[in-house]
Parts: C-alpha cells; structure tokens; sequence
C-alpha cells in the first residue's frame, strides 16, 4: 500500500501519516521546501518525505512513481488574515486540481481531499451532504468551487472521489488559536478566555476517531464499478450548545481560570449553529468506524499529550 499525502505536517495530515504507517503502508509526505514544521511528522523507515508544494505538485510524480490512493489535506490561508483572501483561494483551487492531475498520473485508484464545514453556510437544521451549499467567505466558497471542479475531473480518470467535509476535530497538535486549543491552555494557566455567547448548537470530534474515519473510509468505502464521488461529513455524533462543551472543559481543568462569555469578535459569519449528519460516513465503512472517544476522553488525552 502506497498513499500520498499533501499537507502532512498539519493536524489531520501528520496523524493521518501515523495511522498509515501504523498499518504498513508506504507514505509520502509532500511540504513545502525548507519546511520547519518536519517535527511534526512520525519517525519511520517507510514515511518519505518529498519537497513539494501545491504550486508544483506535478513535478513530484517521477519521484514518487506510483500510487493507491491521494490524500489532499494542504491548503493555505486559513489564518484570519488570509481566509477571505480572493487571490489566495484561488491559487488553493489551482493547485488543488493539480493534485488530481498528479494522482491520475500515479495510478491512484481513490482521491480524498479536505472539504469544510463552511461549505454548507447558514443551514437552518441538519446538514446533510446533499443540502445546497451557500458558503459564506472566500475559503468556503474555494473548497465548495474545488469541490464541483475535482468530481468531473476524478471521474474522467478513473478515480473514486471523496470530499471530506471535516467539522471541529481538536486534540494534541491542533492551530493553537483554536477555540478547544486556547481554552485548554488558557485556563489551565489561570487565565480569562474570551468567548462569543456560545449558545449556538456545535459538534467537536477527536482526532483520533477523525483519522480513523479517514482510514476505514479508504479500506472499505470504495464501490464496485465505475468510479463515483462522494460528500462525505466527517464529524462526531456529540451536538450540543457550544456553551456545554465549554464548562465541561472549565470542569476538566478544576474550574481554573475564568469564562468571559460575549466578548469575543465573531467572524463575519457570526455564530452558526452545526449540526452535521453523519449517517453516509456509516453506510459507506459498512459499520466498521465507530467513535471510541468521548468529548471528555479526548480532552483529557489532549491535556495528557500536553503535559507529557
């Protein structure tokens, strides 16, 4: 088994790594050149690691040679600054479509790449994959573009096509200016966390189960014949207030540090509830992928790591 991962330094693509690798399969971790981030990557014999970025992804298919399957987790300008970043987006959706290009060149039977959550917009209810995508900035409006440009492309060659619409996976390694990454280290230092009212309804999953989901998705959701696409939400099952989440984390760390509810500046989109659907994530493993952590498990694991 050979897979290609983009992005494999990041969060979901450095344990995506470590998942692969842990099931004997020869992964190659294409970077930016002179990256600082390698750290980031597992220490193993058959992890190959190719300077490469989105920009010249094509350049690396004589190195690698072939392929199974393709997973596209880089994409740049997800910071603040950048997110509704017209021009950025749009080399994102360039070099995205490259990686299709590059994985048909390897042979890769099955290309898997990084969707959102944002994607859907404001959804009034549960957001199921076939609901009408009505993204609201410049990131979601890309990932959703990519998205309808990858499928006929995927489907002229050859490749079975999953677009994972990742929702709020968290644990050890995640953007520190992450809302679960700020609380669990903010308050476990004593201090105030500035928050938004936290009322609207939220779904968090840990990233343990997120790269597990990734993991069985690939070995079991591929389907006879001829190749399809598919949306497909990776998300938890836990949905509730993100006000809940909150205190549970505030319980967590002993009541440390203090809550400051309405004073945080929301993004343009405001606070939007999420309330995924993740009844094809189901179908397509066969039952095979269940979640095994908790929201309380997987902070207590994360404070575990960081504490280590």
């Amino acid at each position: 088994m050979r897979v290609v991962i983009t992005g494999a330094t990041g969060f979901i693509g450095s344990n995506l790594a470590r998942v692969f690798l842990e099931q004997g399969a020869h992964v190659y971790a294409l970077m930016r050149p002179g990256s600082l981030h390698l750290d980031a990557l597992p220490v193993h014999e058959r992890l190959h690691t190719v300077a490469c970025d989105l920009a010249h992804v094509l350049e690396c298919v004589p190195e690698v040679g072939h392929a199974d399957c393709f997973f596209h987790m880089a994409w740049g300008g997800v910071n603040r600054e950048e997110i509704d970043s017209p021009e950025v987006q749009a080399r994102n959706v360039a070099g995205s479509l490259d990686c299709v290009e590059a994985a048909g060149r390897l042979g890769c039977r099955v290309f898997m790449d990084a969707g959102s959550r944002v994607e859907y917009g404001a959804v009034d209810g549960i957001m199921e994959e076939e609901a009408p995508c009505r993204p609201i900035n410049e990131y979601g409006k890309a990932k959703w573009e990519f998205y309808q440009k990858a499928a006929p492309l995927c489907s002229r060659l050859g490749l079975h096509y999953y677009h994972l619409r990742f929702f709020s996976v968290y644990g050890y390694g995640d953007h520190p200016w992450s809302i679960i990454s700020t609380l669990v280290r903010d308050l476990r230092q004593d201090k105030k966390v500035s928050l938004s009212a936290c009322r609207h309804m939220w779904n968090f999953m840990y990233i343990e189960d997120a790269v597990q989901a990734v993991y069985e998705l690939y070995r079991h959701g591929r389907p006879d014949g001829e190749p399809c696409s598919y949306i497909v939400n990776i998300a938890g099952s836990d949905i509730r207030p993100l006000r809940s989440f909150v205190e549970e984390i505030h319980e967590i760390v002993g009541f440390k540090g203090t809550l400051e509810y309405g004073t945080f500046e929301q993004a343009k989109e405001g606070a939007l509830s999420i309330r995924p659907d993740i009844t094809r994530l189901k179908r397509l493993t066969g039952g095979r992928w269940q979640e095994r952590y908790t929201f309380r498990q997987g902070i207590e694991e994360t404070i575990e790591k960081e504490e280590a």
